[in-house]
């Protein structure tokens, strides 16, 4: 007599083994609503090919220059996981690949996500995809695939992971940080939405210090639970950013302030010779950034060195460019400052005045 438990008398099938290729499809079929409203042009294709396709020169491009990024979103995604709430940390992770892409004053074009998981739950996986998709079309480029991945025995409970790559390109030439990047350039702040998706390990370690529940109000946010607050998502600057650079504004560089703050961020755009200026006291920090000081303990520079404290990407600009470039910024709905201007080198590639109103 059959077993219908297994179907398979003598062997076990695949779903037996904690894989289950029918969960997968679904989730395919799911999210094809969210892949198709990135379309742009060029990428035209729908998903469950082998390989997504995009055409340069149904994009517009004549002699391009292709960038490529990668990356994750680090513990930020314990605090979705461990609240059940995963509707944005998919714009998070295109952020922190476009965010990248456009730094370089390319255009991103396309996206692709991994999504490995221990068991497959379709509304999550669904929810994901669909604030990647989200991100995607806040960055104007095309999700045209990805992967995912169930393996039991590798991931435990609920928990996942995420990794994004995305595909950008500029024209021949065109690529920052320019070559006349000068002394007495201006350097212009576009402030953040929040933490955005870095440091994060410190910041889930300074919530438990407080002993404050994920459900608890926000301490810094009237309205919003600590994991609401905590899970805002990151600011994706990509469509203002290109907007001013093709309006041909004198940007001669661009900083993603991420990993590793001012300290490390701004130097990988400097040239030997130059150090930036920041005036600390012209930047308005979130007051999420007062709170995790306070309750952490944190002096001023380790601040400067883990988190964006308000500043999501700087700009270098010529001087006589500036109040129209932040005129612009401003009309593309950023909140834009000048915060310092670029000087010879003396010692240090990153200096500071002033102190944050933290």
């Amino acid at each position: 007599m059959s077993d219908p438990q297994n179907p398979t008398p003598n062997g076990l099938s695949y779903k037996q083994a904690g894989v289950d290729i029918d969960a997968g499809n679904a989730l395919v079929e799911a999210i094809k609503p969210a892949v198709r409203s990135t379309r742009r042009p060029g990428a035209d294709g729908e998903i469950g090919g082998f390989g997504g396709l995009f055409d340069l020169r149904a994009a517009g491009f004549v002699d391009p220059v292709l960038v490529a990024a990668n990356d994750g979103v680090g513990t930020k995604l314990k605090i979705a996981i461990d609240t059940g709430n995963h509707d944005t940390i998919g714009q998070d992770l295109v952020a922190m690949c476009v965010n990248d892409i456009i730094v370089q004053g390319a255009e991103p074009l396309f996206f692709l996500d991994y999504f490995a998981t221990g068991k497959l739950d379709v509304a999550q996986g669904t929810a994901i995809v669909n604030g990647i998709a989200e991100g995607c079309r806040l960055a104007g480029c095309a999700l045209v695939g990805g992967e995912t991945a169930e393996m039991p025995g590798m991931y435990h409970g609920n928990d996942y992971d995420l990794a994004g790559f995305a595909v950008g390109a500029a024209e021949r030439g065109t690529l920052l940080p320019s070559p006349l990047i000068a002394e007495g350039d201006t350097l212009v702040a576009l402030a953040s939405s929040g933490v955005h998706s870095n440091g994060y390990s410190l910041v889930r370690k300074i919530v438990e210090l407080s002993e404050l529940p994920w459900s608890e109000p926000a301490p810094f946010a009237p309205g919003q639970t600590l994991a609401e607050a905590l899970l805002t998502p990151t600011r994706i600057y990509v469509k203002s950013l290109l907007s001013a650079l093709k309006a041909g504004i004198g940007i001669k560089a661009l900083a993603h302030i991420t990993g590793g703050g001012f300290i490390d961020n701004i130097p990988r755009v400097l040239p030997d010779h130059l150090a930036a200026h920041v005036d600390l006291s012209a930047i308005t920090p979130p007051a999420v950034f007062g709170w995790l000081s306070r309750t952490g303990g944190m002096d001023e520079r380790e601040m400067l060195r883990t988190f964006n404290c308000g500043v999501g990407m700087l700009v270098a600009v010529s001087p006589l460019d500036a109040d129209r470039l932040i005129a612009h910024l401003t009309d593309m709905g950023e909140t834009a400052a000048i915060v310092g201007h670029l000087s010879p080198r003396t010692g240090e590639a990153v200096t500071f005045q002033g102190k944050l109103a933290l």
